[in-house]
């Protein structure tokens, strides 16, 4: 075993779950016993709201511009550990290591966000009366809760750390037990970088762990990232319990390709869509729905996918389970009549033999009735589906539960605007395969890809960490009283 034990994070210091029951944590890379991560029970997660609600007083009443201070040394931890930390977002997820990096990257790049917070926080005044005043101020919610998903170890922890803490409140955050030795990092780093105990605090577990923090009454705000399935008990539960909830769930994204779109770039951003992080996020490019004569672009997307070679620039799935659904999707859609043009299944890479890899996977002629076509698989895949018309892939694209990106592939500024008119998502890419909104535009999705109002990141996470205090003032009798005061 390459690591200690993971305990969980409590009060400033790492402690042993009240209970025995472990899981291992396994490297999909190469298969090897990286730890074991505790099965905390329900007790586990009363100790850290304690700790949290005992840290909120002090920390809430701390001015934020003092706060961000914390943000700022963090920001520059990041930076000073960036190799280090993406080398063990790798081991512990499979992915490449230039994804790994990427990813510590984009944390820092949320961190500058909170810096910035001061700024975007300032309230507002205004004489609503002769000698009266009327103010907004955002107040911190208490102690609120983060569960986060096993594909993005360290980035999607850091969707909601920095702003909903500099923002005031004291968190508890439920790390996926497939992934759990970033976030432990993370908070090496918060410590370092000065947050005082109890505000940050880490609850490893399973199911038990979630139902609890839906279920407890001292945490006041729910966000969650992982499958649409789980995304709506959780909101449901959380909301059932009075809480505030953001549950973003799945996704089924499709790349709407049209006859002029330039070839080579478009091949170039289909693969990396998606390939990139061995397909496992949800931005990645599922489904392409190709209008009209588009061989000849069909044909410069597979000889990119052929460039993508698992173990070199192509990491792994999470773990067997994954890689043998991923494989039964694609075993199904052969079946059912569609064409395989790159074949990812039965990977294995040479002396990583006990790694999970599915290679990458084009499938032509796919029918959206196919399950591959509607459903998310999660992997290196791309199902191209093939329409005559613009309305017919917007029909197609608008026909799946899901909302959370789509992308056009033109040289039309007028048909592209007609898609993003048209496309029922809530990220939108004209010749971007990723259509990943940066700072300090929001994340987020429609549909069945999101429960809850406002987004996880950038501006619109302010409205979700925070409530809204009004006061209205006046110190002049003298002015005397109308119906405005």
């Amino acid at each position: 075993m390459k690591y200690a034990p993971v305990q969980n994070y409590i009060n400033g210091r790492f402690v042993p779950a009240a209970g025995n029951k472990k899981m291992d944590v396994i490297s999909p890379l190469d298969g090897n016993l990286l730890s074991t991560v505790p099965m905390s029970p329900a007790s586990d997660l009363d100790t850290a709201v304690t700790a949290a609600k005992a840290a909120f007083p002090a920390w809430s009443k701390t001015p934020i511009k003092e706060r961000v201070q914390v943000f700022f040394r963090y920001k520059y931890l990041l930076e000073k550990h960036l190799r280090e930390l993406g080398e063990l977002v790798s081991e512990e997820n499979g992915k490449t290591i230039g994804e790994a990096i990427a990813e510590v990257e984009k944390c820092i790049e949320l961190t500058e966000f909170a810096t910035s917070l001061p700024q975007l926080v300032t309230g507002e005044v205004l004489e609503v009366s002769k000698g009266v005043e009327c103010r907004t101020e955002h107040v911190p919610l208490g102690v609120v809760a983060s569960i986060v998903p096993f594909n993005f170890p360290s980035m999607v922890p850091n969707w909601t750390i920095p702003n909903a803490i500099a923002l005031g409140n004291c968190m508890v955050i439920k790390p996926s037990e497939k992934v759990p030795l970033s976030v432990g990092r993370l908070a090496e780093l918060l410590k370092e970088a000065g947050l005082p105990d109890g505000v940050f605090n880490i609850v490893h577990g399973d199911s038990e762990i979630v139902n609890a923090i839906c279920d407890h009454p001292g945490i006041e705000a729910v966000s969650f990232v992982g499958s649409t399935k789980v995304a709506k008990i959780v909101y449901q539960r959380a909301t059932h319990n009075y809480k505030r909830c953001l549950a973003l769930g799945g996704a089924k994204n499709h790349l709407l390709v049209l006859p002029d779109a330039k070839a080579d770039m478009t091949a170039q951003n289909v693969a990396a869509s998606m390939s990139g992080c061995a397909g496992q996020r949800c931005m990645a490019a599922s489904a392409m729905v190709g209008v009209g004569s588009i061989d000849h672009i069909i044909d410069k997307i597979c000889a990119e996918v052929l460039k993508i070679v698992p173990g070199e620039n192509l990491g792994a799935v999470i773990n067997k389970e994954s890689q043998q659904r991923i494989e039964r999707y694609i075993t199904e859609a052969e079946r059912g009549g569609a064409k395989i043009l790159v074949d990812g299944r039965n990977t294995v890479v040479a002396g990583k033999e006990k790694g999970t890899y599915v290679g990458p996977t084009v499938i032509d002629h796919v029918t959206p009735d196919m399950a591959i076509a509607k459903e998310e698989v999660f992997g290196p895949v791309i199902s191209i589906i093939r329409t005559n018309t613009v309305d017919e892939a917007i029909a197609i694209e608008n026909a799946s539960p899901y909302g959370n990106a789509a992308s056009v592939f033109t040289q039309n500024g007028g048909m592209a605007r007609y898609i993003i008119d048209r496309a029922s998502a809530g990220m939108i890419g004209v010749n971007v395969g990723v259509p990943v909104p940066r700072e300090p535009f929001s994340f987020g999705g429609w549909n069945e890809s999101k429960f809850g109002v406002g987004d996880i990141t950038g501006k619109s996470s302010i409205e979700f960490w925070t409530k809204l205090k009004k006061s209205t003032t006046k110190w002049n009798p003298e002015a005397g009283v109308n119906w405005m005061s």
